[in-house]
């Protein structure tokens, strides 16, 4: 059965308990103040987009995009079920949310993720669809925890 990626609503059971891994491992990663995830209410705001990826009828990831209101978006909540990492399913969302800003026409899409050994596989996926380190954005503020990575929407 082919992958297929979904906006939702964030009401389901799997979608909370997914949330909350990913919760669960980004505050193993980081200390708490460092922790720039979006718990579930967060999500649930106009300004962003929530995916929810599903393959065999078995939720395997999910993703979204905040819309930061001058153009550009902010990728949030990249996650994958720990059991599945590595096997294409970050790539699959990313493309997605990539696909969406250009639908937006978007002039740039922002992240903010971890600095810690952890977060590598992250930090290279990224890296692999052209994004670059910058200063932080937004509401963000240098942390040493941290790191923030932008693409140029018209130049990618």
């Amino acid at each position: 059965m082919p992958l297929e990626i979904r906006i939702d609503d964030l009401s389901g059971a799997e979608v909370a308990d997914l949330l909350t891994a990913h919760a669960d491992l980004m505050l193993s990663l980081s200390p708490p103040g460092s922790c720039h995830f979006l718990p579930l209410q967060g999500l649930k705001v106009p300004e962003v987009t929530f995916w929810s990826m599903w393959q065999d009828g078995a939720l395997v990831g999910c993703g979204a995009l905040k819309d930061l209101g001058d153009g550009t978006g902010e990728i949030k909540s990249m996650h994958a079920r720990q059991h599945l990492r590595g096997k294409g399913y970050g790539r699959a969302m990313l493309e997605h949310i990539l696909a969406e800003a250009r639908a937006r026409d978007y002039t740039a899409l922002y992240l903010e993720t971890g600095s810690m050994d952890g977060f590598i596989p992250a930090r290279r996926l990224y890296e692999a669809y052209g994004f670059t380190y910058c200063e932080p954005f937004g509401s963000y503020v240098e942390d040493p925890h941290s790191v923030f990575m932008s693409l140029d929407m018209q130049a990618a």
